[in-house]
């Protein structure tokens, strides 16, 4: 009997308009989509390279360590899963689309959008009237009549419903696949399919939980006009409202100061204030280094310093002893202002933190969040990416900064007349950055917790569907 009756919620699903409205909608969406975030990303990969040529190209006459700061910087390059999903790259900057701020106002659709706004509701579609609308009908009453068990139909009807859901979503997804893979220049590895696969199976939980939410819903209410009502009321809280507050919430609970009032009081320490202590310092060290080599005190132009200290041992002990001073005032000068820039930053730093930790944990009440974190952070492109993004890229700046302060004292040693932090220099044997994106393994654990939600979620709704139907009043 109980499959008979799965049997029946799916034939009548599939022969429903709805069914064909949904599998209509998912063929077009899924591919297109599809085809727009490949198109997009391909054109990620070949701005990336031209960016990387013209970097090489600058570097080789203009190598300045005072002018590489916002040449050489790490930077995240495209990865393959955004031909699915988009995540923080979302967060873009309007220069990168030629100043058209449109496609920030009306942001590209992605595998995300498609499960946690289309089909959670199309799932709170097909199920609210699972229960009201067969009572109106009068079918739930003569199936009880002859004797099938309450249990065998609500689990019944749960399944049958969830499997009539998960076919357009599959078949949209495969001809989206096929888009994605006749494009070349797309590699996907194992790990890029095998985030899919978990992504799939995450996306499987999340229908039916909503699928579930809808019986349940169905289930409390005698006439299927009022389930459909509730149901919306519960989707627009549980998918629009409670993601979108979360932040507002957290600021509010946990206040952080402002990112330009920190900005501001780092760019005072590390300009005005650096360059008053450093000037402070370097006079102060230069009294001595003076007294000892008057020859530093001659005026003499950069050609005739040169040809001093090519011809005079001497000279060249006073310019290096000078350059040693001035160099040891304004290293001592950037280490205090750095020290406590660091405190400053981190001491705000550490309240972001707090603050959206916070509003991470009060989104996930929503099951939209809690899918998205899963989705995004399988296919390197969330939150934790950026964290692990942002590990890999301090590693770099410390490996250039001891690349920079070697580069520079042994140019020195050579020529200490040369003011070397604005003279042009072979930068070819530097650090360079390299992305990998982190192991599957690895994203697969930060995703773990989202999965769990999902399905506790999913047996909240479930068991509270199943309650109420045992419960529910067929006259």
């Amino acid at each position: 009997m109980f499959r008979a009756i799965v049997r029946k919620e799916i034939l009548g699903n599939i022969l429903s308009f709805r069914f064909v409205v949904t599998l209509a909608l998912l063929l077009v969406v899924v591919p297109v989509t599809t085809f727009v975030l490949t198109s997009d990303y391909l054109k990620k990969v070949r701005d990336a390279s031209q960016r990387g040529v013209e970097t090489e190209t600058y570097l080789r006459s203009y190598a300045h360590f005072n002018r590489i700061g916002n040449i050489l910087q790490a930077a995240m390059p495209p990865l393959a899963s955004e031909t699915l999903v988009r995540g923080l790259s979302a967060d873009v900057n309007l220069s990168e689309f030629d100043d058209d701020p449109l496609p920030v106002m009306f942001p590209l659709v992605d595998l995300v959008f498609v499960v946690t706004i289309l089909m959670s509701l199309v799932a709170l579609i097909f199920a609210y009237d699972a229960v009201s609308g067969e009572k109106e009908d009068g079918t739930l009453k003569l199936m009880l009549a002859n004797g099938v068990a309450r249990p065998q139909v609500i689990l019944a009807k749960i399944a049958g419903g969830g499997v009539t859901l998960l076919v357009p979503f599959v078949m949209s997804l495969i001809v989206g696949l096929l888009v994605i893979l006749v494009h070349p220049g797309v590699g996907w590895g194992a790990a890029n399919w095998g985030a899919l696969g978990l992504i799939a199976v995450g996306t499987v939980l999340y229908i039916m939980l909503f699928y579930a939410l809808g019986v349940f819903i169905s289930a409390r209410h005698q006439a299927s006009s009022a389930s459909i009502m509730t149901s919306l009321l519960v989707w627009v809280v549980l998918v629009l409202v409670v993601p979108s507050l979360s932040p507002y919430i957290a600021s509010f609970l946990s206040p952080t100061p402002s990112r330009i009032q920190v900005e501001r009081e780092a760019n005072r320490l590390g300009d005005t204030d650096r360059d008053d202590l450093g000037n402070k310092l370097e006079a102060e060290r230069l009294r001595g280094v003076l007294a000892k080599y008057p020859i530093l005190s001659e005026k003499l132009s950069e050609g005739d310093r040169k040809r001093l200290v090519e011809r005079d041992p001497a000279a060249r002990e006073a310019f290096e002893a000078r350059r040693k001073a001035v160099q040891g005032a304004w290293d001592e000068a950037n280490r205090i202002q750095s020290e406590k820039i660091t405190t400053l930053t981190n001491a705000a730093a550490q309240k972001e933190r707090a603050q959206t930790s916070l509003a991470r944990t009060i989104s996930m009440i929503s099951p939209l969040a809690v899918f998205t974190y899963l989705a995004t952070d399988l296919s390197s492109t969330g939150i934790e990416n950026a964290a692990y993004f942002e590990r890999l890229r301090a590693v770099w700046d410390h490996a250039f900064g001891d690349y920079e302060r070697k580069k520079i004292a042994k140019l020195q040693a050579k020529d200490p007349a040369t003011n070397w932090w604005d003279t042009a220099v072979d930068m070819s044997d530097r650090p360079r950055f390299e992305f990998r994106e982190e192991r599957l393994g690895a994203r697969v654990q930060a995703a773990l917790p989202g999965f769990v939600l999902l399905l506790g979620y999913g047996l909240v709704f479930f068991v509270l569907a199943y309650v109420s139907f045992l419960r529910y009043d067929v006259r």
